[in-house]
């Protein structure tokens, strides 16, 4: 019989490539959230879930909040803030910067509107001396008065707990996800962002973000195996090149990273075929955008 008596919905916000992605997957104790080095990584919200004695953590993991070029952009940005009002506490992530972006002013703006508990966390800590967080946590203070202030390293670890400990003080009774339930993602779409992760680690900065997959087969066969399709698509016939690679190098690199990562997911052995496709233009058109799964109607 489960244990679980309360739930605690925490928004996890800030702006792009802080960390918010990575302080997710460390929570829920494995991958659930595609990471990397580019700024606009995460598309969508994604929901991670952590059950842990009687509490269950449910961790909205946003966008990173920046000015929108395109009509993806202008998804991104209202999936962030409608997530920051919608939840029990929010978790404003920054870097060890004595200095407030527009869109940290924004989400504190959003913050103070709703009216809504929250967290600063203040992350990659093991980047900089203990003494130099005092003057990013006095710029803060000054901003706005935050529930509390937790200083982490969402890559080793650090302070990962004590920012448990304080969320937990915002749970309370209500529904929960099943216990062995880590994200309400469909297999499909972790797939398929598995596979954008895998580019976005290995092709140019430009390309990854013109980019979105599409699983067009998925056949679970008898001796285990699990047969998938996916459809890479971009924006130009110039990218085109560039992810299919000189004999087809990069694209079988591609797939062949991906597919260690989905055999690890699915605990299945994995047959994987990756085509490539041009759709031009594709994130400025909203009847693309719903075709990928980016729906404001699903936020």
């Amino acid at each position: 019989m489960s244990k679980i008596t309360k739930t605690a919905v925490v928004s996890v916000v800030g702006r792009p490539n802080v960390g918010k992605s990575t302080l997710t997957n460390k929570l829920v104790g494995q991958k659930v959230a595609i990471v990397s080095s580019k700024p606009q990584t995460t598309r969508t919200r994604i929901t991670g879930v952590l059950s842990r004695g009687e509490t269950q953590y449910v961790l909205l993991d946003t966008p990173g909040l920046h000015k929108p070029r395109s009509r993806l952009g202008d998804y991104m940005c209202k999936v962030v803030t409608d997530t920051v009002s919608e939840v029990d506490v929010a978790v404003l992530v920054v870097e060890p910067i004595p200095n407030i972006g527009p869109a940290e002013e924004t989400l504190i703006a959003q913050i103070k509107q709703h009216h809504m508990p929250a967290i600063l966390v203040i992350n990659k800590i093991d980047t900089v001396k203990k003494e130099e967080l005092l003057a990013v946590i006095a710029t803060y203070a000054a901003a706005h008065e935050f529930d509390a202030v937790v200083p982490i390293s969402a890559r080793t670890g650090e302070g990962v707990e004590e920012l448990l400990t304080e969320i937990d003080k915002y749970a309370t009774e209500g529904p929960q996800f099943p216990e062995d339930m880590v994200s309400d993602q469909p297999e499909r779409q972790l797939v398929a962002e598995i596979i954008r992760e895998k580019m976005l680690r290995l092709l140019d900065r430009e390309v990854p973000h013109g980019v979105a997959v599409g699983i067009e087969r998925w056949n679970e066969r008898e001796d285990g195996l699990v047969e998938i399709n996916a459809v890479i698509y971009c924006e130009k016939a110039s990218h085109k090149g560039i992810i299919i690679g000189k004999q087809g190098a990069m694209l079988k690199r591609i797939g062949s990273t991906a597919r260690y990562d989905m055999q690890r997911l699915l605990g299945s052995p994995i047959y994987l075929q990756l085509w490539v496709k041009v759709k031009k233009d594709w994130r400025y058109s909203d009847f693309l955008l719903k075709n990928f799964g980016y729906d404001k109607k699903n936020i």
